[in-house]
């Protein structure tokens, strides 16, 4: 428990109770990202966003979901390239991965749901939420 007020608790604290958020990233946020959200949305024990680095996407990907999120999965190395050029200070370059996974898949494709579960448990494996700014 944190000193101070009773019941209170210290930023790392409310950092280790809460679900890691991570946010999912490809061009039109149509096809895989929100595959991946719809994928990992329940059972995963993370909270699941996506968004489109093409400024017409379903949902553009901003600064706000980005300081949001504790880690961001990139469908490719140009949308990991995008967020670090146009939104710098918002994650820190090792909390952005690339799954390398091309535009080829429809939404919820079984082919992209086995890849997903192939690829994404082992790379967010270890991740731990980013602590709370005061």
């Amino acid at each position: 428990m944190a000193a101070g007020r009773a019941g209170a608790l210290t930023p790392d604290e409310t950092t280790r109770q809460r679900p890691l958020r991570v946010v999912f990233i490809c061009d039109q946020n149509k096809l895989r990202s929100p595959t991946a959200e719809a994928v990992f949305r329940s059972g995963s024990g993370w909270e699941v966003a996506s968004a489109g680095t093409n400024r017409d996407a379903e949902t553009p990907v901003s600064r706000d979901l980005l300081e949001w999120a504790d880690v961001a999965v990139c469908m490719e190395k140009r949308h990991r390239d995008i967020l670090r050029q146009k939104f710098r200070s918002a994650l820190p370059d090792d909390r952005i991965l690339t799954l390398g996974i091309p535009d080829d898949y429809d939404y919820m494709d079984a082919d992209l749901v086995k890849l997903l579960h192939r690829l994404v448990p082992g790379r967010l494996a270890g991740t731990r939420p980013r602590q709370e700014q005061p």
